[in-house]
């Protein structure tokens, strides 16, 4: 069995501790572990292969914390990314794993940001949507609601037998679900052989199907485990519920007792994670969270409230209505922010950089370069740049110069000269850099040559 983990979500719900570059599933909330990490090891009992599909973007973060955990029972090298262009939703996601998929194969495919307990009832519910899919059945897992929940969707069911997909409920309908007994909340995993899924796709959303295949037979393959899938831009955009789901003869659903949580709102995160310390005058029942230990948090008068504070971002939202924080990152993206797409710190594939100062003319940034580990060659042309390293030996090449830089020196690159920043040692590099110049976005960077194969 093979698990498909769907791992492209930006989190919008979480901001601001989520980002597009940084987003919910990578965030180490849980036990210094990270939800997709949590969902390896989980499924790592069950499945001896795994497909992650992604973004670009987050290919090398994913890489970071699989290396993390790599152990006896997960294998690194039994993992294929597929790394798509631009987000389709999860009917094409799946529909690209079943193609790199045998036929027969079971794919067990679940999202990388749930939070699962209870081992034992999650390893029967398994092992009976297994039982289903051998059968060739396209097997969807609902759990049995312990609240009426309009954050979720339904499905309304006669045992193993689907009678109905609801879209999110009002808090009404959701009480006379949970009244009526037979609706569970829609978990978004499922289970099936990747030859059934795709005749059940090429049958259903014929669009999707063609598409998908048109776009996989011009994937680019780089090295042994990333696939990278082009010309997406042609593909409907459709859930797998919508797509194959809703239409389907061929649905049982496994009615699932596990303690489930899809940490889709701060609601739903402080259920699961303590509060931080504040400093607290006429107030009770608020929830805190900062990335800045040394920070201190105080207030007046305040109850039921969620405060979360980080380096650049405060969000302070009243408990139950934490669903809303998606209608600010909107705001925000309409104003072009690009608070909604990274932290001031920022991961790459070579290390990490934090912006310190970033003002109009000059930048100031804190660069990390982990050992053996480069980053591209490169040249801007709206800025220059002064490098001090503070710890480590960087190897520094400037045109057709490679020198060693060491901690408390200093080297300078001219704006237009082609460069590299190099940590050829044991320990990583850690140095500052000043930027000025007219513009100092991400953007003003031409890269000529890349370990990575970035553009």
């Amino acid at each position: 069995m093979k698990n498909v983990i769907l791992c492209g979500g930006s989190g919008t719900r979480l901001w601001p501790l989520s980002r597009t570059l940084m987003p919910k599933q990578f965030l180490k909330l849980f036990e210094e572990k990270s939800l997709f990490q949590k969902t390896i090891d989980r499924n790592s009992e069950y499945c001896e292969k795994c497909i992650i599909i992604s973004n670009i973007e987050q290919y090398f973060i994913a890489l970071d914390q699989l290396e993390e955990i790599n152990n006896k029972k997960f294998n690194i090298k039994n993992t294929v990314f597929l790394l798509e262009e631009i987000a389709r939703n999860t009917a094409p996601a799946i529909a690209f794993a079943a193609l790199e998929s045998d036929e027969e194969e079971i794919l067990f495919v679940t999202p990388s940001d749930h939070l699962i307990k209870d081992e034992d009832k999650y390893k029967e519910a398994i092992e009976k949507a297994k039982e289903l899919a051998e059968k060739d059945y396209l097997v969807t897992f609902g759990i049995t609601p312990s609240e009426p929940h309009t954050g979720y969707g339904y499905i309304e069911a006669n045992g193993e037998d689907v009678i109905k997909f609801h879209e999110k409920p009002d808090l009404k309908t959701a009480q006379e679900y949970l009244k009526e007994g037979n609706y569970y909340w829609n978990s978004g995993m499922f289970m099936f052989k990747a030859g059934i899924f795709l005749d059940e796709l090429k049958k259903h959303s014929p669009e999707v199907y063609e598409e998908v295949l048109k776009s996989y037979e011009k994937r680019q393959t780089i090295g042994k485990n990333q696939i990278r899938l082009k010309e997406m831009q042609n593909i409907p955009d459709k859930s797998i519920d919508y797509a194959v789901m809703e239409k389907s003869d061929k649905i049982k659903v496994v009615p699932s007792e596990f303690d489930w949580n899809d940490v889709g709102s701060f609601d739903s995160l402080i259920e699961e994670i303590s509060s931080q310390e504040a400093i607290e005058i006429d107030s009770k029942n608020n929830f805190y969270y900062k990335d800045n230990p040394k920070k201190v948090i105080s207030t007046i008068g305040l109850e039921d409230f969620i405060v979360v504070d980080t380096r650049d971002a405060l969000l302070i939202a009243k408990k139950g209505l934490s669903q809303k924080v998606k209608d600010v990152v909107k705001v925000l993206k309409s104003k072009e922010n690009e608070i909604t797409h990274h932290h001031t710190i920022v991961h790459r594939p070579w290390g990490v950089f934090e912006n310190l100062i970033d003002e109009n003319g000059y930048k100031i940034k804190r660069i990390i370069v982990k050992p053996g580990k480069r980053l591209s060659l490169q040249k801007h042309f709206h800025r220059s740049e002064h490098w001090v390293v503070v710890s480590g030996t960087a190897e520094v090449q400037v045109g057709d110069k490679t020198y060693l830089v060491r901690p408390n020196e200093s080297t300078y690159i001219k704006m237009g000269e082609i460069h590299r920043l190099s940590n050829p040692g044991k320990i990583p590099v850690v140095l500052i850099e000043a930027q000025v110049g007219e513009y100092t976005g991400e953007d003003d960077i031409v890269r000529i040559e890349d370990d990575f194969k970035r553009v």
